[in-house]
């Protein structure tokens, strides 16, 4: 066997243990939300049971569906508002431009323990207390700086003259921003606001800090979950977020194909 062979096997081999690694905890989350043990005793004993169970559990399905509504227009706001601010990043030159794109970054590297901390000092400073809101507002907070990174990128590789030959053409400025400006932007603010959905429906830590009794996201009601008693029914809705999240990226990934020209 030659060398350029074994260093491809060797390739696979790594490439097969990563990919091992990262699913497998996955997939046996999943084979024992079917599992009827709840001790997760083997063989494996098919059941739906759990799944049943899960649906008359209001307090996880209530922090669902608040994950999800907290998600969704977390997505929209951060995508409108990070869209408008890469864009005025890319035309305009004003003072404080520099300063401002460098406080992009922070946020993202700063960890979510001390925002988390610093969001529900000022919330409360200012009279906003917690609640839903005040976790929506945290959330986009959190998800704009991702939004105004992944629209940079793509406007990094928009040709203004594109605009230029359509307003010479009669175009206005709305015009132009819906048929030339938005078509090309397409994919990187669908890229932008999974980026804004995935942070803001994963995030434990403020909406730990931000919520009130009795209100609160899916995350938080597991972390309060698996300190109560782990059940199977958080197996059964894990892997429906994950199915569902699986059939969403799928079904983008085979509309755009980023990192590639359409």
């Amino acid at each position: 066997m030659s060398g350029a062979r074994r260093l491809a096997l060797l390739g696979r081999a790594y490439l097969a243990l990563v990919l091992l690694f990262l699913y497998a905890p996955v997939i046996v989350m999943a084979l024992m939300s079917f599992n009827r043990s709840p001790f997760y005793t083997l063989p494996i004993r098919w059941t739906t049971d759990w799944y049943v169970k899960l649906a008359d559990n209001d307090a996880l399905i209530a922090a669902g569906l608040n994950s999800l509504l907290i998600a969704v227009v977390t997505a929209v706001l951060a995508t409108v508002l990070g869209t408008a601010a890469a864009l005025a990043f890319r035309r305009y030159d004003f003072p404080g431009k520099r300063l401002l794109q460098m406080l992009l970054l922070p946020p993202i590297a700063i960890p979510w323990l001390i925002v988390g901390t610093a969001m529900l000092v000022f919330f409360f400073w200012i009279g906003l207390g917690r609640g839903l809101h005040a976790m929506l507002l945290g959330h986009v907070a959190l998800a704009l700086p991702y939004v105004v990174v992944v629209v940079s990128a793509r406007l990094s590789a928009f040709n203004p003259e594109l605009e230029e030959a359509a307003r010479v053409l009669g175009a206005g400025p709305w015009q132009v921003l819906r048929h030339v400006t938005l078509p090309f932007l397409a994919p990187g603010l669908v890229a932008a606001a999974l980026f804004a959905f995935a942070v803001s429906f994963d995030q434990f830590v403020i909406s730990y800090f931000l919520a009130v009794p009795g209100v609160s996201t899916l995350p938080v009601e597991i972390y309060t979950a698996i300190r109560k008693g782990f059940t199977p029914e958080i197996n059964a809705i894990s892997t429906i977020v994950i199915a569902v999240s699986t059939l969403v990226l799928v079904g983008v990934a085979r509309v755009y194909r980023f990192g590639s020209a359409r």
